[in-house]
């Protein structure tokens, strides 16, 4: 089949919902089919804002022209992540199927009207998450949740939710409930080839000046306003807590953007000396500053969270998770770990200190978080589930 993914953003862009479409993309490729992912073409934008290092996160073109299966259109208008591809329209008749990934502002009605031309022609939307935000961007993103939002669901053929716990408590949970055979729960997925459990890796305890054989925990995540939902004063303010009571571990916080200066300044001034903000790392170091951990944490605050790849990730290198009690993203945490209360840094500090306590096997806890990925949540196998979809509207 010749398949067309729509998305907003796209590796090398730091997001969620980039990465899954290429990795999504390059599983299907494998299955034999053609597949072209249409995003806009943002060359010289900043990945990650960063007064420390702004060259090294900036997009350049010949980057971009390194990753596989986008075609990248040119947006007369654009507005962080919302774009215009007014393209999009002369580019989908090609395809046997089409598939949008939704929020895509500025895209995503065209793709709608684009499917009112061609009934025939199959379309399929992932619902990824609700929109946030506070002032007139908050006003506007309520109006088109209200308006066009139900309009451009309802335009499909089938509808992806990675959960449907996420999906009963999201904007979309009435066109959820009007036609739930529409939808389709389909989790996202991790490499377990690329992320699997490893030894400790001593040069990196080394490098960040660190103790191998003291409690680790590990979080990643972006640290710009796009982000600010991931919590980290959550943790900080947890820990503080576990200092206060002379628990002695060590953190590594992976991820970079405006406000990790701040982080850092917080984290100095609760005199956390183990905890180490060690920026953006390669594709390559990834998986071994997962691997440095006894313990993931994700300690988002509120539902711009809707699912954590991160767990999935820390999961398929043996690490247990802790996170948020979040639609979405709990029902990825249970399966390799616990939940406490978003915002609530005492239930956290309370998880991780029963965690680190003698009494919990970690030895089982690790096994159980990688044969769960396996089971579930490796990407061949989401892949294969995603193809039979595409399979059963395609002969309709």
């Amino acid at each position: 089949m010749k398949i067309a993914h729509i998305v907003s953003t796209y590796p090398p862009y730091f997001g969620g919902m980039g990465n899954v479409v290429f990795q999504t993309a390059g599983y299907l490729s494998g299955l034999g089919h053609e597949v072209m992912v249409l995003t806009p073409k943002y060359y010289e934008r900043k990945e990650i804002r960063s007064e420390e290092a702004p060259e090294a996160h900036t997009h350049s073109e010949e980057l971009q022209e390194e990753i596989d299966y986008a075609k990248r259109l040119k947006t007369p208008l654009s507005y962080g992540n919302a774009a215009y591809m007014p393209q999009v329209k002369n580019e989908l008749d090609d395809f046997d199927i089409v598939h949008l990934h939704y929020p895509f502002f500025g895209t995503a009605n065209m793709v709608r009207k684009w499917k009112l031309r061609n009934p025939h022609k199959p379309l399929v939307i992932t619902y990824h998450m609700d929109t946030r935000s506070g002032g007139w961007k908050g006003l506007v993103f309520k109006y088109y949740a209200k308006y066009w939002m139900p309009r451009i669901l309802n335009s499909a053929d089938k509808i992806i939710a990675s959960s449907f716990d996420y999906i009963e408590a999201s904007d979309a949970r009435e066109i959820f409930k009007e036609n739930t055979d529409k939808w389709i729960e389909l989790p996202f997925g991790v490499d377990a080839n690329r992320f699997h459990p490893r030894e400790l890796p001593e040069a990196l305890f080394k490098k960040h000046g660190l103790n191998s054989e003291l409690p680790t925990i590990v979080f990643v995540g972006g640290m710009d306003g796009a982000h600010y939902f991931k919590g980290i004063p959550i943790l900080l303010e947890a820990l503080l807590l576990l200092k206060k009571e002379d628990i002695d571990l060590q953190v590594v916080l992976v991820g970079d953007g405006e406000l990790k200066e701040q982080f850092m300044f917080r984290a100095k001034g609760y005199g956390l000396k183990n905890v180490r903000f060690v920026g953006k790392v390669s594709d390559e170091e990834l998986p071994y500053y997962y691997s440095m951990g006894d313990l993931f944490v994700l300690p988002s605050i509120n539902r711009g969270e809707a699912f954590g790849m991160v767990l999935l990730e820390a999961m398929a290198s043996g690490v247990p998770v802790l996170a948020s009690n979040l639609p979405g993203v709990r029902t990825v945490a249970e399966d390799g770990g616990l939940i406490f209360g978003p915002g609530n840094a005492h239930e956290l500090r309370d998880a991780i200190a029963g965690y680190f306590s003698k009494d919990t096997d970690q030895f089982e806890w690790k096994q159980n978080a990688r044969g769960i990925v396996e089971e579930k949540y490796a990407w061949e196998r989401i892949v294969e589930r995603l193809d039979s979809v595409y399979n059963e509207l395609v002969s309709r």
